[in-house]
């Protein structure tokens, strides 16, 4: 992601894609027709014409391609019970502000425009006159008002703070100025503020509907607590906690009661609720028309089958089945047999641009609650003595990735000025005599098998616990198992359904480590998504304690980092607290080199471009995009601009 210039980010544009121009009611009014999945309602009274559901400045998308035209299905696909996360990707980008296709800025999305002030202390956001969640209830700044009141600054709801919405500790004080205009005021300079509204599943503000919302929260319903126990919930804190989803992707996308401003409103089994298909309909007060005024989305429907496992998506996307997909499936060993079905499944294959910090991250708890693993663990030469064991060449590059790759740890890409090369390079060579005298200065005692001893004369066993829908990652960890257990060390793999996964590693700390592959590797992006140079949030799944101790330090979960990750938290802060760039590029730059000493993690090597595949039917898809969950692919490519020829 290039850097946003400071005339960018402070200009506040209502247009939002290239062309894009605002339309007058009366102009839609003439222009915009109605849809006919929705004419029914419409004749029979329960829904009112296009016009009058549209704000009054809708937001203008001019299409990639051509105009389309409104009507039929976009078939998709969810892997495994845990993947909800992934409908974000589709169906749930609808922040107030927006990433750009090219992830080049941010432009205004649910918001008609912004302001910022010289020192990035004052923003003042501007919502659309006339915009309705999908039931047709007014959202204006009584909504955000809503969400500050009883989320953000309710110590009883609020389970996590959002880190980049305070400033030495201290909340953001936001001031409504009238229905659509609202100013969100730090204690500081916040510099960052607008690009992780834009990040995936980080904007609060336009998911909390005051009217859904209010019943289930003591202060604005003093029945809540019966409505609680009838719903068989132990108060009203955990139903609120609940409905209002935000620290749960799995419950916050099956609840298909709460209003939305999203383009598509299940109605049709909840996604994750032992369905075998659950369907997305068109909201009939979606607020964006094309260009010729025709109301979005195009698709009438997503349906999405619910898959127990790639192997079944792999066998539907040949059968063709599946207009467009990336997550789960376009990986190196599927890509000759895609290649080969591609005519009998009608598709084609897309460009990913990849955004990842490494193919792979090696993460060990070092919050582990075992006080011998924690120790061990964190025991730097140890981790350093494990990254040598890997063979990076015969594991990933030649094996799984066919040839792509070169060794590195997670990391900047060379191309970007923010390239550490000892970050980048150290401890990847392969050389496991160094690994093992290593290794025997730290744990020399063996077993009668030849694994090595801990402290208190235990086998060191270190389970990493895998999501095994990550295919990619079992390939490299059934070649990098015998690489450890070749220097003494026993490495055991535990695959596991997503959703387990997340409550074991997510919300847990006895694992004893994990994998995974997120995380930025250029520019802006990776100081907004930081994960393996600093621990900040519940994605650094290294150290969920010193995580929690940089959001939450009051938290009884929370542990008190050793001075040298502390102060690289304090760095993230300075970071985080300026708005000029050459000084964001300056403190970001510190912290990788204080990253390449701290050595939290280890990798394989930094990801090739990906593939996706999507039906040559499909129209106004981009050839290529980013491939990220912070720009959630294809999220900002405008899913609601598909349509199928």
């Amino acid at each position: 992601m290039n850097g946003i210039s400071r005339r960018a980010f402070i200009a506040a544009s209502a247009a939002a894609f290239g062309s894009a121009a605002l339309l007058p009611r009366w102009a839609l009014a003439q222009e915009t027709g109605e849809s006919a999945f929705l004419q029914s309602e419409v004749d029979a009274g329960n829904l009112p014409p296009v016009a009058d559901r549209l704000p009054t400045n809708p937001l203008v998308i001019t299409p990639l391609e051509r105009p389309g035209t409104q009507g039929g299905d976009w078939r998709h696909a969810l892997v495994g019970g845990g993947s909800l996360s992934m409908l974000v990707r589709y169906q749930g980008y609808e922040p107030l502000v927006r990433f750009d296709p090219e992830w080049s800025g941010v432009i205004p999305n649910v918001a008609e425009s912004y302001e910022v002030n010289a020192d990035a202390t004052e923003y003042t956001i501007k919502l659309r006159e006339g915009h309705k969640w999908s039931d047709g209830q007014p959202y204006t700044t009584a909504d955000i008002q809503f969400w500050y009141d009883a989320y953000f600054n309710d110590e009883e709801t609020n389970l996590g703070s959002q880190p980049f919405l305070e400033v030495d500790g201290a909340k953001a004080e936001l001031e409504v100025i009238d229905e659509t205009t609202f100013k969100l005021k730090f204690a500081g300079p916040n510099g960052f503020v607008m690009q992780q509204l834009a990040w995936a599943q980080q904007d609060q503000l336009t998911r909390a509907p005051k009217h859904y919302l209010e019943k289930f929260h003591i202060r604005y319903n003093p029945d809540a607590d019966a409505l609680a126990k009838e719903q068989g919930v132990e108060s009203w804190i955990a139903l609120f906690q609940r409905e209002i989803g935000f620290q749960d992707d799995n419950t916050f996308f099956q609840n298909a009661n709460r209003p939305t401003l999203n383009a598509w409103v299940f109605t049709s089994g909840a996604p994750g609720q032992n369905t075998e298909q659950a369907i997305a309909t068109r909201n009939p007060y979606y607020f964006k028309v094309d260009t010729q005024g025709t109301q979005l989305p195009y698709f009438d429907r997503v349906v999405y089958q619910m898959v127990a496992d790639p192997e079944v998506l792999l066998l539907k996307t040949l059968q063709g089945e599946i207009d467009m997909m990336d997550q789960y499936i376009a990986t190196p060993a599927n890509r000759p047999t895609l290649y080969d079905g591609m005519q009998t499944g009608d598709y084609q294959f897309y460009t990913l641009r990849e955004t990842a910090a490494n193919v792979m991250a090696f993460q060990l708890n070092l919050n582990h609650v075992d006080e011998t693993k924690r120790a061990l663990f964190n025991t730097i030469e140890f981790r350093q003595a494990l990254s040598l064991a890997v063979d990076r060449q015969a594991l990933s590059i030649d094996a799984v990735f066919i040839g792509q790759g070169s060794p590195a740890q997670p990391s900047i890409i060379e191309s970007d000025p923010l390239y550490n090369e000892r970050l980048a390079k150290q401890f990847t060579e392969y050389d496991p005599t160094t690994a093992n005298t290593m290794l025997d200065a730290i744990a020399p005692d063996r077993d009668g098998e030849g694994y090595r001893l801990d402290s208190q004369g235990r086998r060191i066993s270190i389970i990493f616990e895998i999501d095994q829908t990550r295919t990619t990652f079992l390939d490299m960890f059934e070649l990098a198992i015998p690489m450890f257990q070749a220097v003494g060390i026993d490495v055991q793999m535990r695959t596991m359904d997503r959703s387990l996964w997340e409550e074991r590693v997510r919300r847990g700390r006895e694992y004893d480590a994990t994998a995974h592959q997120f995380g930025a590797n250029s520019g802006i992006a990776a100081m907004l998504d930081a994960r393996f140079f600093v621990p900040t949030n519940s994605n650094c799944f290294y150290a969920p304690g010193w995580s929690l101790y940089y959001t939450q330090p009051d938290n009884p979960a929370a542990i008190e980092p050793p001075d040298d990750v502390k102060a690289q938290q304090e760095l993230y802060r300075d970071l985080t607290g300026t708005a000029d760039p050459a000084q964001q590029s300056t403190i970001m730059a510190q912290i990788l080199e204080n990253a390449a000493d701290l050595f939290f993690t280890f990798g394989v090597s930094l990801p090739a471009d990906g593939y996706g595949i999507v039906k040559n039917q499909m129209v106004n898809v981009m050839d290529t995009m980013p491939n990220s969950f912070g720009w959630p692919t294809p999220g900002p490519a405008r899913p609601e601009q598909f349509f199928k020829s």
